[in-house]
């Protein structure tokens, strides 16, 4: 298990908080703050000053302290999620698939929005983690990079399979395996990330883009192709063109696509490097394409009749925010089935026709077309098998690779 060590600013991370600040609208949106992605960002006055806050030292952590469950007693959980990631009613106050799950179980959820940017929450909670103690919260939803932290300082317990039949029958297999959770044990999707090409037809004006080669290479774009501040995503399809695996690259592999997007800076070729801002530029022409997520297409595509997208053949970029039981919660087996639950089909298409991210549940296609058509058939919130298998996740990553490759991005990007 890894011990717990308070961690340093470096200037790499550093510059990564300064790229997300910077993206304009970005760092006020949920998907901007989740996707900053270094492993090892975190708010002022976060790890650093730990050992003066009672702390124990490297060595001393107490993870993997499961509490008594009392579920079979107290029918409530305690839930913590992101802003906006969850359906609302029409009086925006009320949660139909939470009000349903009470309804048929007994159970009452405490659901909170408190979840901001993936660090200032490991901020709130990381002195009861580190600590042994409940932190309050029976279900947290994590960005992948993070739950892989969690998991491995054993700050979260293991689910137990009896208590999640539908999960481990209809989660996606896109999602089944990834290197930070092999099977599952700990955690399952709540929903997915896609990194994609979008495009602006009408500012493209006839130049064909296929991959990611055209957008560093088709000179008839240049400085008007847009990459992504997200270091993962960005190098992340890059070593697709390339033809490497980003859940297999090595640090020459990693040099080699920052040098041939290096290329494409030095050229003139990229107008610039954005967060969640780039859908402005995007709709507006200024960029004719861009790497984009799929959650902001689907709702850029409804908006504006000029905006597509594509898959390369390469393939793309997945990631996932996912449900998790920390260390000492009181209701585990609660928590356990409110998970189960959401990978019922019905669930998970009501959540799906809300939010539109990418649902990781298998056979949910039936339902979600009774409640919203056009969603069932988007293969941005349920891919085909065609597209799943095109489907690739960014390698989990070393503190020290962490350091050397945000160092290197940030001096691509000019942050």
């Amino acid at each position: 298990m890894e011990q717990y060590e308070p961690d340093r600013l470096s200037p790499a991370h550093v510059a990564a908080v300064r790229r997300g600040l910077r993206t304009g609208r970005a760092f006020l949106t949920r998907r901007s703050l989740l996707r900053s992605g270094a492993g090892g960002l975190l708010a002022a006055g976060g790890l650093g000053t730990l050992s003066a806050c009672g702390i124990p030292p490297a060595g001393k952590a107490q993870g993997g302290v499961p509490a008594e469950d009392h579920s079979a007693k107290e029918k409530k959980l305690a839930f913590s999620n992101w802003t906006e990631y969850m359906d609302v009613d029409d009086s925006g106050r009320r949660h139909p698939t939470l009000e349903a799950f009470t309804r048929r179980t007994g159970i009452r959820i405490e659901y909170t929005e408190d979840i901001n940017d993936n660090n200032e929450f490991f901020g709130k909670i990381k002195p009861q983690l580190a600590a042994g103690q409940d932190t309050g919260r029976d279900l947290i939803v994590l960005t992948d990079w993070l739950a892989a932290r969690l998991i491995r300082l054993g700050w979260v317990q293991k689910l137990d399979p009896a208590n999640l039949p539908h999960a481990f029958a209809n989660l996606s297999p896109q999602f089944r395996e990834p290197d930070w959770d092999p099977g599952r044990a700990y955690s399952y999707p709540w929903q997915g990330i896609s990194t994609v090409i979008a495009y602006n037809k009408k500012a493209l004006d006839g130049v064909e883009v296929t991959s990611v080669s055209d957008l560093l290479d088709n000179a008839r774009l240049k400085g008007r192709v847009g990459l992504l501040t997200e270091m993962r995503d960005t190098v992340g399809m890059t070593l697709l063109d390339m033809g490497k695996d980003p859940g297999r690259f090595t640090d020459d592999d990693y040099d080699a696509a920052v040098a041939r997007l290096q290329r494409a800076v030095d050229k003139g070729q990229i107008r610039r490097f954005t967060g969640n801002d780039y859908t402005s530029d995007l709709s507006k022409g200024d960029f004719a394409a861009c790497l984009a997520w799929a959650g902001d297409v689907v709702q850029l595509k409804a908006d504006n009749p000029d905006i597509d997208f594509l898959v390369p053949d390469s393939g793309y970029i997945t990631s996932s925010d996912n449900l998790l039981v920390p260390n000492k919660a009181r209701h585990k087996t609660n928590a356990e089935r409110l998970i189960d639950y959401y990978y019922e089909p019905r669930a998970a298409a009501e959540l799906a026709a809300y939010i539109n991210y990418v649902c990781p549940v298998d056979g949910v296609r039936q339902e979600l077309a009774k409640i919203d058509p056009d969603a069932a058939d988007n293969p941005l919130i349920l891919p085909d098998k065609a597209m799943q298998a095109k489907s690739r996740a960014f390698r989990s990553l070393s503190p020290a690779e962490e350091t050397a490759y945000e160092t290197k991005f940030a001096k691509l990007t000019g942050a």
